[in-house]
């Protein structure tokens, strides 16, 4: 159940709700989970507005995105990172109107520890969420 913080200037993108929902979508594509509600329902988007005094390049700058994606760990493979970096970027730069954009669009990928993944009080190591989404596919 991945989460997405994207962290943007002020007024950067007009729809965040529908951005948001596109990049929650882009990221169960790529890790070609099933779409059933226990993924639909815990794999979101946050868009964050921040003051363009609140953040800088080394050049000085304030016009740059940061998307951080959290995921399980071992979630995506290489060919999923480069498919997923490219999509959520190219997501971004049409979200904001501005094709260059996409050139100041930074992408981190951080996987969270076997067992540092939580939903509904209960921590999940890999083998864990991967039994409970086989139940709930064997109950449906």
């Amino acid at each position: 159940m991945p989460m997405l913080d994207v962290y943007a200037p002020k007024g950067t993108f007009d729809d965040k709700h529908s951005l948001a929902k596109e990049l929650a979508e882009t990221i169960m594509k790529w890790e070609k989970v099933p779409v059933i509600p226990f993924f639909l329902d815990n794999t979101a988007a946050f868009i964050h507005d921040l003051e363009a005094d609140s953040f800088s390049t080394a050049g000085g700058s304030s016009n740059a995105v940061r998307v951080n994606v959290t995921t399980n760990a071992g979630a995506l493979d290489r060919d999923q990172q480069i498919g997923v970096v490219k999509d959520i970027t190219e997501l971004i730069a049409k979200a904001a109107g501005d094709a260059a954009l996409a050139e100041r669009t930074w992408v981190t990928l951080t996987e969270a520890v076997p067992g540092g993944w939580g939903i509904g009080g209960r921590a999940y190591t890999n083998d864990e969420l991967v039994q409970t989404v086989r139940e709930i596919l064997a109950k449906s």
